[in-house]
């Protein structure tokens, strides 16, 4: 079997890579194995702006169909208001109490804004003045002091404001592009803007490499990062994102014998619950119930976006040509060069990341599969989900009842239990960010890190082991990913003091969880 792509080594598999060099080709895809504008208030589009406003600014309902209003005709007065003042337009901004505000330098025009609904502020300096102001500044932003992160017009108080470290900052700035005095008004912040972006499966990144990239596709995302394939890095190799910006670094690496990888990110870059379907949405990651054979699955990756099929076979070893990959799945969703690592999805739940395959997208073929859940278990990551973050809350289960610390007393190795919900401390449980559940600052922890059926389900101090390792899933399926089975009551008991135990998902009530 020889790999779908030889580059660099001939690691490449489904690595697309994008080479500077022309005397760099690609080998050929035989059938080896190769690892606008709103509608008027009330429509549907402003209903969903007005259930933003009422979130972030704090409105009623009412409050925020009356700002949008207000909103809309303001900015119609302010463009007819822009054309009739001509050169001593001094811009225009809603005030405190959300009245339409215009500036002019002139003092025969102040009646012309009052009569147009606005009020008048009579300025010393135009619109057009303080651009210019703006793009001397503009002209030295490539040798800005160090410290100086960002400037613009303001039109409310007619100056330019440069925000920096400090004033003395701003000044040096100001008159390097030969600007000072009163023009310039200064706002102290130590917090250097940075871009942002989402880590989301199925999104290319790259790894920068002599004469140009390896190109690959995230798999999911984890705390601090995501996981991906293997073949497509090595610890320590520097990624970047989609839009070519510094993303992060391989934590680790394994191929072959296996073929999957992890990669922390920097603070740039918020890794989300969500997968590109490549049709300008996202499909949402819930947890990793692995799916059987003949089930559906689809795969999502940068070069073949969003592609669907059935799992055929598990435990697959894989003989490519840099030597064999253990316990791969195989389906029959195709994938091409580039897609390597991508997500595969069954439904809401993760299922693995790319490995390699034969055939194309044209022709169809044979694709595998690394299963997360092993990526997980083995480097103590814990999946981005939409079960998990937020504050302290029950976890309640069967019966009603909620997940409990008995006598409140988080002694190590102290099982679990259910009890009727009573807000107690012994109750309030967090999704914290490295994927474990915590009450009294200690985790849910499966005993001595047993796959069995049967585990006791206990608080233990929280270590980074997989053990304690636990995703709810959008079914209701609390699953500790190192064993891939599901916090169980056990016996089916309704009574308080039911303990729990690890047990084979079935999918009854007795597995079933929700956060209060």
């Amino acid at each position: 079997m020889k790999p779908f792509m030889a580059a660099f080594g001939g690691v490449a598999l489904l690595a697309g890579v994008l080479v500077a060099a022309p005397n760099v080709a690609s080998a050929s895809t035989s059938g080896a194995v190769q690892p606008g504008g709103l509608a008027t208030v009330g429509g549907t589009a402003d209903q969903a702006l007005i259930t933003a406003m009422q979130r972030d600014l704090h409105l009623s309902a009412t409050q925020a169909t009356a700002r949008l209003r207000t909103d809309r005709a303001a900015r119609a007065t302010e463009v007819a208001l822009r054309a009739r003042l001509g050169a001593s337009y001094g811009g225009a901004w809603l005030d405190s109490a959300g009245a339409l505000v215009v500036g002019t330098t002139s003092t025969t025009k102040t009646a012309l804004i009052r009569s147009m609904g606005a009020k008048a502020d009579l300025v010393t300096r135009s619109e057009a003045e303080l651009t210019a102001v703006r793009r001397k500044l503009d002209r030295k932003a490539g040798t800005a002091v160090a410290g100086v992160h960002s400037w613009y017009v303001d039109p409310a108080t007619n100056t330019v404001v440069v925000q920096a470290d400090s004033v003395a900052k701003a000044k040096q700035f100001g008159t390097a592009a030969g600007v000072s005095g009163a023009v310039l008004r200064t706002l102290t912040s130590t917090r250097a803007p940075r871009p942002l972006a989402d880590v989301r499966g199925g999104d290319q990144y790259s790894r920068p490499v002599t004469g140009g990239a390896v190109l690959c596709s995230i798999g999911f995302s984890v705390n601090g990062g995501f996981v991906t394939a293997g073949h497509c890095g090595a610890a320590g190799n520097p990624t970047n994102g989609f839009n070519g910006a510094a993303q992060g670094t391989f934590q680790a690496s394994s191929f072959p014998g296996n073929d999957y990888a992890w990669v922390a990110v920097n603070s740039g870059w918020t890794p989300q619950p969500w997968v590109n379907n490549y049709s300008g949405g996202n499909v949402t990651v819930a947890g990793s119930q692995e799916a059987g054979i003949g089930a559906s699955v689809c795969r999502s990756g940068r070069t073949t976006g969003w592609r669907c099929g059935v799992i055929q076979a598990k435990n697959v070893t894989v003989n490519y040509s840099n030597g064999p990959v253990y316990g791969l799945t195989q389906s029959n969703a195709c994938a091409e060069g580039g897609d390597s690592g991508g997500s595969w999805m069954a439904g809401n739940q993760a299922q693995g990341v790319t490995s390699g395959g034969s055939g194309n997208c044209s022709t169809g073929g044979t694709m595998f599969f690394q299963p997360v859940n092993e990526i997980l278990s083995t480097y103590g990551l814990g999946l981005v989900t939409t079960g998990g973050g937020g504050a302290a809350t029950p976890i309640i289960g069967y019966g009603g009842k909620c997940i409990d610390v008995p006598n409140s007393n988080p002694a190590d190795g102290t099982q679990l239990q259910m009890y009727d919900c009573n807000g107690t401390a012994a109750q309030s449980w967090t999704f914290a960010a490295d994927g474990t559940v915590r009450a009294f600052g200690k985790c849910m922890d499966v005993a001595w890190g047993s796959r069995d059926n049967g585990a006791i389900i206990q608080i233990v101090g929280c270590s980074g082991n997989p053990a304690q390792q636990f995703v709810l899933s959008g079914a209701g399926d609390l699953v500790n990913p190192q064993s891939n089975k599901c916090v169980d009551v056990g016996g089916w008991n309704t009574s308080n003091g039911a303990k729990l135990v690890q047990w084979e998902c079935t999918g009854g009530a007795n597995q079933k969880w929700r956060r209060g």
